[in-house]
This record gives C-alpha cells, sequence and structure tokens, in this order.
C-alpha cells in the first residue's frame, strides 16, 4: 500500500532538503536511515556542552546568498574563519599557501621575493604536461612547498605515491600573495550556533523519520509504501553491482575528551609527516569559541575502503569512471526513482552543493 508520495533513502544533507521542500509541496514523505541518527555526515554529538562533528570538521561555505539564506532559515551562524595550520618536520606553517607560509618557509617579506622563489622552482622542477599527481604540485608551486607540505599529507590520504595518483587530483593549488590565512575565498562562511543538527531538526520538522533501517534487507516492502524513491545511498549496491564495485576512499575517527580547556589553539592542525598515522586534528570547541573547562579532539586516519566501511572519497579515476556512467545509464531509465547525493552520483560535494543540487532536483520534480 502507498501510504508516501516519497521514500527518501538516507538523512543526510541532501535527502532532509529534498523531504523538506517535497512537505512544502503537501507531499508526505517518510526518511529512513541506516544509521542511528539522522544528518548524515554533519551529525553532531553534544559531549559535554561541545558540539563534536562525528564525521571530521564541516566548515560551511558558499558564494551563493540564497543557499546561504537557506540555511539561515534553521540555524543562526557564528562568524568562525577557517585558518588551519600544518606540521611539517616540526615546523608550523599557515594554509592555505599564502605569505605566513613563505615567510615560514623561507624568510620572504614581500609577495615579489616570494613569487620569485616559486617561479623559479616552478621552471626547474616542473613539467609542461604533467602525468601524475607530483609533476602536476611540483608545476604549480615548485619544489619546497610540495615536499614540505603536501607530498606525504597527500600520500597519506590517498595510501599510495604521489607519481602514481593521477593529476586531475590537483587542479590547482592556489598561492596568495598577501597575509591572508582564511581558507576559503567564499563570501559566506560560519557554523551554526548549537551545531548542525539544528539545521537537519529544522528540515525534518513534521516529517516521518525512522532510523536502523537499512533499505537493502526490506527492499521491495519500502519501495511499495511510496509512489516515488528518493535514493541518496551508493550507486552500485542499488543495482547489486551488475557492473562491479565503485571504489573510495574511508576515514576512521579516533574521539579523545581531554581534561585540558585547549589542547591546539586551533580547530584544524593538519599532520605532514608520514611517520604520524592521522592526517590531522580537530578540536571541536573552536569551532563554537567554546569556553569549556576540557576539550574534544578527533584524530583522522585514512583507510582503504571495504564494503562494511563508510564511503567517503569516491576514486574517480578512469576504471571507475566507466563503471559509474554505465550505472548512471540505468538510473535514466528509472521514472519512479530520484538518485542524487555524492554517494548515488559518485562525486564529491561540499555541503553548499550537495544544498543546491537537492533544491534543484526538487525544482525540477514540481515544476510540472
Amino acid at each position: 500500500m502507498q501510504k508516501y508520495d516519497y521514500l527518501i533513502i538516507g538523512a543526510g544533507l541532501f535527502g532532509c532538503v529534498f523531504a523538506h521542500e517535497a512537505t512544502k509541496k503537501g507531499k508526505k514523505c517518510l526518511v529512513i536511515d541506516k544509521r542511528n541518527h539522522i544528518g548524515g555526515n554533519v551529525y553532531c554529538e553534544n559531549v559535554e556542552g561541545i558540539n563534536v562533528h562525528k564525521y571530521g570538521a564541516h566548515i560551511f561555505h558558499t558564494n551563493d546568498k540564497s543557499i546561504w539564506d537557506y540555511v539561515n532559515q534553521f540555524a543562526e551562524f557564528n562568524n568562525y574563519i577557517n585558518s588551519p595550520l600544518s606540521i611539517s618536520k616540526g615546523k608550523l606553517y599557515n594554509l592555505p599557501f599564502n605569505m605566513n607560509t613563505f615567510y615560514q618557509l623561507w624568510g620572504t617579506k614581500t609577495p615579489a621575493e616570494a613569487k620569485n622563489i616559486i617561479d623559479k622552482q616552478i621552471k626547474e622542477h616542473g613539467v609542461k604536461t604533467p602525468k601524475n599527481l607530483e609533476e602536476q604540485a611540483l608545476s604549480l608551486v615548485g619544489k619546497d612547498i610540495y615536499e614540505t607540505l603536501i607530498k606525504e599529507y597527500t600520500e597519506k590520504q590517498w595510501g599510495t605515491k604521489a607519481t602514481k595518483l593521477p593529476a586531475f587530483i590537483i587542479k590547482r593549488l592556489p598561492v596568495r600573495y598577501t597575509f591572508n590565512n582564511n581558507y576559503f575565498n567564499d563570501r559566506y562562511q560560519g557554523i551554526p550556533i548549537g551545531g548542525y543538527n539544528k539545521i537537519i531538526d529544522g528540515l525534518l520538522q513534521g516529517i516521518d523519520v525512522k532510523t536502523n533501517v537499512d533499505f537493502f534487507e526490506n527492499k521491495d516492502e519500502l519501495i511499495a509504501s511510496a509512489k516515488k524513491v528518493v535514493y541518496t545511498g551508493k550507486i552500485d549496491e542499488f543495482y547489486n553491482f551488475k557492473f562491479g564495485n565503485l571504489e573510495y576512499r574511508s576515514l576512521r575517527f579516533e574521539h579523545q575528551n581531554l581534561a585540558t580547556d585547549n589542547h591546539q589553539g586551533n580547530a584544524v592542525v593538519n599532520y605532514n609527516d608520514s611517520n604520524v598515522p592521522y592526517t590531522r586534528i580537530i578540536e571541536h570547541k573552536h569551532f563554537e569559541f567554546g569556553k569549556q573547562p576540557h576539550t574534544v579532539i578527533t584524530k583522522e586516519y585514512p583507510e582503504d575502503w571495504t564494503p562494511e566501511k563508510e564511503a567517503y572519497y569516491p576514486i574517480n579515476n578512469d576504471d571507475n569512471q566507466k563503471k559509474y556512467q554505465q550505472y548512471k545509464a540505468l538510473t535514466l531509465k528509472e521514472s519512479n526513482i530520484i538518485f542524487g547525493g555524492r554517494l548515488a552520483e559518485y562525486k564529491y560535494y561540499d555541503m553548499h552543493q550537495i544544498i543546491a543540487s537537492a533544491l534543484q532536483k526538487a525544482k525540477t520534480e514540481f515544476s510540472s
């Protein structure tokens, strides 16, 4: 029996935004998720007054005022600016690469001095047609920045040598000849006061939600409960891996509650060196300028993905893209299933992009 207009599989940002827009149009929705909570990867757990980003740092940023206004319906944002630090061989460097970084590397004080060094190194070590990530990075920023702040971090992140990674992973490396540590160039940036759960709760207000539900354990019955399906899970799994598994990188998070009021003085600190197994430490209280007497940190460990682990980053190499295109061709034949989000589209999205994508899908769906 079709009790719902839409069954939405996955309570992450895409599913929640679509459900919210459908409900505004008078549609009845059921949102399900296999995890024991809603919110997908933006879910926050309150640990003694600190909102802990359970699945890694999430900093909202966008240039799109309509998207900014959309999220501000549900929560007020603070004025947090993402200014990560990077530790390499015992030294601290500012990110993104800017005049502070260049002073820390070479003692340069003017843009001209820094530019001369970078240009000289690009001429010495760069190539016209980079065949791998290492050649691409050397051609964009030169040897010192690459070897100090990119090489080991990237090899940890992807679990392979930079010379074996495709060049397209690094399309560009922003180099700033100003003393500006703001990681993003976007006009709007911040953290929702009270955490991302406020946004998710607002989006799903008045909507039927069930957690701890594995869609694939009861697929036929769940699909039969609604006129249409919105699917945000892994596209290859939906089609029973007909063309083989798509590949991902995974992450493991190690959370620690520490009896100190300030562990590292910054929300995000990267660890470049290959002998340190994690890529970064997040100190959550700094996202919201917390004054608690204790702190919570998270160490982020990149891992090889296996089917029982969470899929975080698609590995968009040629083989995987060919497989994905085969799966995508199947989706185009579906009349009652909408596919959306990073797993269903096999594409890495930032939060603002996910919201924009869900709004566009909803607009298309309800325009007729």
